[in-house]
């Protein structure tokens, strides 16, 4: 399976979630930013628990000062992975940061993936696949793509370049102020990415 047999399922994929008239410009398999990222997005409130917490409750609210590393968490991932992105809850990158981590969280593989029409920026996720699937399985999960978000092309700026030790790293600013990135290993190439910036950048 080659990378442009790949792009080329991904673009199928992407194809079938668009209304008819729009048209993709560029696509490009991703990881998101590592590090610090978007506070999530404001979550309904829980209904009050009936009861009280029973003994194994207590003990764990007594314990969990002792196992918790509170803001030392966000020191290691700023020192290890720097900054992923950036936003309000409820933010743009916000929502998108929360759908592609509940999307990558759930059973099976699946791959993330940005494109870029006429009209919109996307993000998607693969099918989930197993860790020993098949070449046909991984073909056809590359193909059935399940959409994320997306956002207006004219609410959206990106940015190809460098990011500490990572020289594929595409950051994507939001009209709201907010941000997220995304990236590739370093023996990817980066040319997908440059293309969705380049694509962006197009108007």
């Amino acid at each position: 399976m080659t990378v442009d047999e790949s792009q080329a399922r991904y673009v199928d994929g992407i194809t079938r979630l668009l209304p008819a008239g729009e048209q993709v410009r560029a696509v490009a398999q991703v990881r998101a930013g590592g590090g610090l990222t978007p506070a999530s997005p404001p979550q309904p409130s829980a209904p009050p628990a009936t009861g009280g917490p029973g003994f194994l409750g207590v003990l764990l609210n007594v314990l969990s000062p002792n196992i918790t590393f509170g803001r030392a968490d966000n020191a290691v991932d700023w020192l290890f992975f720097g900054v992923g992105g950036r936003g309000e809850p409820g933010s743009q990158a916000s929502v998108l940061h929360h759908a592609l981590t509940v999307a990558t969280k759930g059973t099976g593989l699946r791959t993330l993936v940005l494109a870029v029409t006429d009209q919109r920026l996307l993000l998607g996720a693969t099918a989930p696949v197993g860790l020993l699937s098949s070449s046909a399985a991984d073909e056809r999960a590359q193909a059935d793509i399940e959409l994320l978000g997306s956002v207006p092309r004219t609410a959206v700026t990106a940015r190809f370049g460098r990011y500490r030790l990572n020289w594929k790293r595409l950051r994507i600013d939001f009209a709201d102020g907010s941000w997220l990135s995304f990236h590739v290993p370093l023996a990817d190439s980066g040319r997908p990415l440059r293309e969705v910036a380049a694509a962006l950048s197009a108007g």
